[in-house]
């Protein structure tokens, strides 16, 4: 299996997976009563949406499109459950055409939003983008990693005190420290990044969130670790965590000692830690629509929102932002 396939994960084989299914099954799946609040949107976009993180300044989510460019799904003072919302595309630039818009945050102490871009299928081209949130002109386009640079894939970031980002690279087991003005500063690698077996390596450090104590929190999708990665000094640590965390993605703190990392198998998991994410435990679980695929987590009111991979529907599709509520 090439390590290209790092994309598999959540497009081809999933798509293939899906195309198994009967599809009555997944009918059934999706008329289903969910069982928690659903946001749900129309996009005549793609089928794939990567991220969306809600911006409680605008009443927004920022959504990222699979197939490039960043939108957003308003939610109306009068939104009642069961209405459906419309996606507005608001960014997509032509000098990254054909590149996916994927990981992404809202940095509100700047008044922008960072996105990860990546070659999704070839992996050979990485970047970090930034979009002013009043105009949605773009601030910086860095470049990562370029076809001379071997396999990479930017997936997700996160953002500092100070600004800067850090982007993780799913193929390469590393992560790219950008400055807050669009300066490619670091390379942050480590041996505990690599696990052992090769191909548990295909889909490798993903989702990463910044802790108002000055460290990072990644995670490695197919090992299940999770990293305790310390600033400025970079040091390195491995968390204990009691539980799995297994085919982990996207992350968000629900508060200094709660992260919630959403993914497959279940749709999210909750996590604690009571020493400074030295060590953590799973305390608790969600199991949100299967066939939609979770990827990203984000918070609204105190809520915890889980948007998923797959839109359904032609030539319009909807999609999802659900919320989950964790069982033990």
């Amino acid at each position: 299996m090439a390590i290209s396939a790092v994309c598999s994960l959540k497009s081809l084989l999933i798509l293939l997976l899906i195309s198994a299914v009967p599809a009555a099954y997944l009918i059934s799946l999706e008329l289903s009563p969910p069982s928690t609040h659903v946001f749900q949107y129309r996009s005549t976009g793609g089928f794939l949406r990567e991220c969306a993180k809600w911006d409680p300044h605008a009443g927004r989510f920022i959504v990222s499109f699979f197939e490039g460019g960043v939108g957003e799904v308003r939610v109306p003072e009068d939104y009642s459950p069961g209405d459906v919302l419309r996606e507005v595309q608001l960014a997509k630039d032509a000098d990254v055409a054909g590149n996916a818009s994927l990981g992404l945050v809202v940095d509100r102490p700047r008044n922008r939003v960072v996105v990860a871009v990546a070659d999704a299928l070839r992996n050979k081209y990485s970047a970090l983008a930034a979009y002013d949130l009043s105009t949605w002109k773009r601030l910086f386009l860095t470049q990562l990693s370029g076809p001379e640079d071997g396999k990479a894939f930017a997936d997700d970031v996160a953002v500092d005190a100070e600004g800067n980002a850090y982007v993780t690279d799913v193929a390469g087991n590393k992560i790219w420290k950008v400055g807050p003005d669009g300066q490619l500063l670091s390379t942050i690698t480590h041996p505990l990044f690599t696990p052992k077996q090769w191909y548990k390596s295909l889909v490798g450090l993903n989702g990463i969130v910044y802790h108002p104590d000055g460290y990072l929190l990644v995670i490695h999708t197919f090992t299940g670790n999770l990293f305790k990665v310390r600033l400025p000094d970079v040091s390195v640590g491995l968390v204990h965590v009691e539980g799995s965390l297994a085919f982990g993605d996207g992350m968000e703190l629900l508060s200094p000692t709660r992260l919630v990392v959403a993914g497959s198998s279940p749709s999210a998991r909750l996590v604690e830690s009571s020493d400074g994410w030295e060590t953590a435990k799973v305390v608790g679980s969600f199991k949100g629509p299967s066939h939609r695929l979770s990827t990203a987590a984000t918070v609204k009111d105190g809520k915890v929102y889980l948007s998923h991979m797959f839109g359904i529907g032609y030539p319009e599709k909807k999609h999802a932002i659900v919320e989950a509520v964790f069982s033990a």
